[in-house]
């Protein structure tokens, strides 16, 4: 029993650490888990083995013969000393364990000298990076820059609910908490692009939020940065008393410019509605059914303003306001001249068509042309037409 024991965890060791369990590592956090992980499995496979071996071996040695099915086993006392050995020995293993997980956590949290900032605003259904300058200003993007082996601070903040950053190749997690800042360190040491994913359940684009993280070298990442233009920090949660919510390019929580993808709508994925030239309504394109389809299946109520649906939410701009007024003001030379309907249809098939000063592309879902059928479509653009006059 023994030796079968010896010789399984001899090839369980081994098969257990080339399993590739986690993605490319690009952090030092992430190569610190992949230590500890590596020694949990040291540790805990020979037990493994151990408990599995002796149940084996008490199946076969200690079966019901033929003929013993009305008797009673024989009678065994209790071994003290090996009670007290197995009580203690995996005490004092799952203490060492645990002390030396702590060591772990300890040290991928600790403060780094020199640590750059990034902010970290999430929102339904969106990432959105800061960092911040000298001058009190900050350059947002959509997409995560870093330096590699610069130690970062991440300052996460969410407008609305609960949100979840994650980047697995880090191997560090953390949720976003409205009211709250939360605080996550990396060093990234490996140039790449990684995915982020927002990890908590948070409304029905859940699945739509994700951005990019790129580790790039020193200089690269100074050459984007000077190529980027800083803008006022953005406020947490309410917009500044001083922006109106009619200013062309504003949205909740911004510094005058939207949040990355929103459309010239003033939309994120609820308000890009759809409108083609206007056509005689039926039950299942009719302004009813498109209500249905804002409230619903497209989920523009979770983000936008619009009494006609008694929509309240704050993510993105107020349709009962931006919506006309955009596209009345869309700056493409594709758009002048549209209808009302046109200019919806376009800012929900493709809301990246023409994007108004403040706006960025990248964001906010560009697919509805395929999610929505294209009765939906027509239903919302009706919809949203009949509500802007």
């Amino acid at each position: 029993m023994v030796l079968i024991g010896v010789i399984a965890t001899a090839i369980g060791i081994p098969l257990a650490l080339i399993i590739p369990w986690f993605p490319a590592k690009g952090s030092i956090q992430a190569g610190n888990i992949r230590t500890l992980y590596d020694v949990l499995i040291i540790a805990t496979v020979p037990i493994f083995v151990l408990v599995e071996t002796v149940v084996l071996f008490s199946v076969w040695k200690f079966r019901m013969r033929p003929g013993q099915e009305e008797m009673d086993g024989p009678p065994i006392h209790g071994n003290t000393r090996l009670e007290v050995v197995w009580t203690a020995v995996p005490a004092i293993l799952i203490v060492s364990l645990c002390t030396y997980a702590y060591t772990v956590l300890r040290s991928n949290e600790a403060n780094k000298q020199g640590a750059m900032t990034v902010n970290v605003t999430t929102r339904q259904f969106a990432f959105q990076f800061g960092y911040p300058q000298a001058n009190g200003k900050q350059i947002l993007s959509p997409a995560l820059y870093l330096p590699v082996h610069q130690p970062v601070v991440f300052k996460l903040r969410s407008y609305d609910v609960v949100h979840s950053f994650f980047v697995p190749s880090f191997s560090e997690k953390i949720d976003a908490v409205p009211g709250i800042v939360t605080t996550l360190r990396v060093t990234p040491n490996a140039l790449g692009t990684y995915p982020v994913e927002c990890t908590e359940l948070c409304g029905a684009g859940h699945s739509l939020m994700r951005a990019t993280a790129r580790v790039v070298s020193a200089s690269a990442f100074q050459s984007w940065l000077r190529s980027q233009s800083a803008s006022a920090a953005p406020p947490i949660g309410a917009p500044p008393p001083e922006v109106n919510q009619a200013v062309p390019g504003y949205a909740p929580g911004g510094s005058g410019a939207s949040p990355p993808g929103s459309t010239p709508t003033g939309s994120s994925p609820a308000a890009p509605s759809s409108g083609s030239p206007s056509s005689p309504s039926s039950s299942s394109t009719g302004a009813v059914a498109g209500k249905a389809v804002f409230t619903g299946d497209a989920g523009c109520s979770g983000c936008h303003t619009l009494a006609a649906a008694s929509a309240t939410g704050t993510v993105g701009p107020n349709l009962d306001v931006r919506l006309r007024a955009d596209c009345a003001s869309a700056g493409s030379k594709s758009i002048r001249g549209a209808t009302l309907q046109e200019c919806i249809r376009t800012a929900i098939t493709k809301p990246y068509a023409y994007l108004p000063s403040g706006y960025s592309a990248g964001i906010m879902p560009s697919n509805f042309g395929q999610r929505l059928t294209s009765d939906q479509i027509q239903a919302l653009v009706n919809f949203l037409a009949s509500a802007a006059k």
